[in-house]
């Protein structure tokens, strides 16, 4: 469990590779590995898009994409296309 951290460690938020600022969230417990998608809006705000429970050691691209989706009509909905 991560407290009161000035810095999250990068075991627990990383940014995807290959995404359009998509980040994962790990949350680890007894038996299962749960994982959170986000993104910043204008730095200050994490915005949660989606979570799923991982079965393998890639994220499934079906749940980038979900991420990017939620995430474009996020910023369309807020800031008018900007």
């Amino acid at each position: 469990m991560v407290r009161f951290e000035r810095q999250v460690p990068k075991k627990f938020f990383k940014n995807l590779e290959n995404t359009n600022g998509i980040y994962e969230i790990r949350v680890v417990t007894t038996f299962k590995s749960i994982r959170i998608l986000c993104f910043f809006d204008k730095g200050e705000l994490i915005v949660l898009t989606n979570c799923f429970i991982k079965k393998s050691q890639k994220t499934p691209r079906k749940e980038i994409k979900l991420a990017e989706k939620l995430k474009k009509e996020y910023m369309n909905e807020k800031y008018g296309g900007k």
